[in-house]
């Protein structure tokens, strides 16, 4: 077992005994005692599995969370938080930041070791997601696709073939270019983390679209942009936090 494993917590005595803990079942444990810190450490060292504390002086963990989210290397990294907190909100707002689970302080370590289990297993998943098809022996092109899992199914699909992604409430819809749409229970988050940023941008908080469906931009209202995607009527709403990049990615490519 060689997987690396950061956690971040303020509370000395909870810090080093999950550090103890977890040495002894082998992993390579690095720690840090404030949110700044951790994210240094997580961009040295970059570990397969953080596990951060929320409510710390400075930077808390949903800030630690948001940072490594702008950040290729390390936005894809699992995410468990350790909290007192169980509001609803709380773990609402940790969930849509991509969070994938929480652990109540306070914790047992079976408790912690199952998480972590299930979280490293899910990494080598998504790792495992992202196939190349045969060649073809005409145009030698490869196809990314990503296995899911779509209720009491599951399917490949390729990237290609997904023209955007829509939030609805906690679930998102896949449009499909042959016209059906997936529903998933998987947030925003996760298909921010998941697809390449080559093929995929994000336009608006709830929104995702593939760069080869874009057909035209132009000017909605209120000095706002929209954006027209191939074979689909309706204009899309560019948020203005978005609408530079776009345009850049676009049209300076």
């Amino acid at each position: 077992m060689h997987e690396k494993i950061l956690i971040i917590e303020d509370d000395q005595d909870i810090r080093e005994g999950v550090v103890t803990l977890l040495t002894e079942e082998g992993f390579t444990v690095f720690s840090a005692a404030a949110g700044k810190q951790g994210v240094t450490e997580a961009e040295t060292h970059l570990p397969d599995l953080i596990i951060c504390d929320i409510l710390m002086r400075g930077m808390n963990g949903y800030e630690v969370l948001e940072e490594l989210s702008k950040q290729k290397e390390t936005r894809a990294i699992p995410f468990i938080y350790l909290t007192a907190k169980v509001e609803r909100a709380d773990i609402r707002r940790g969930m849509e930041l991509g969070a994938d689970d929480y652990l109540f302080k306070p914790f047992k370590p079976e408790e912690l070791l199952t998480a972590i289990t299930t979280c490293l297993q899910k990494r080598s998943l998504l790792k495992a997601e992202y196939v190349n098809s045969a060649k073809s022996e005409e145009n030698e092109s490869e196809h990314e696709r990503i296995f899911l899992n779509l209720g009491n199914k599951s399917c490949f699909v390729v990237l290609d073939d997904i023209v955007y992604i829509s939030a609805e409430n906690q679930y998102t819809s896949v449009s499909m270019v042959d016209g059906r749409n997936l529903l998933l229970r998987k947030p925003i988050a996760f298909w921010e983390k998941t697809l390449p940023e080559i093929k995929f941008v994000k336009i608006h908080r709830s929104t995702i679209i593939n760069l080869h469906y874009i057909a035209k931009m132009g000017k909605g209202h209120n000095s706002s942009f929209v954006i027209y995607l191939k074979n689909i009527s309706d204009p899309f709403v560019i948020s203005r936090r978005y609408s530079a990049e776009l345009r850049k990615r676009k049209f300076n490519k």
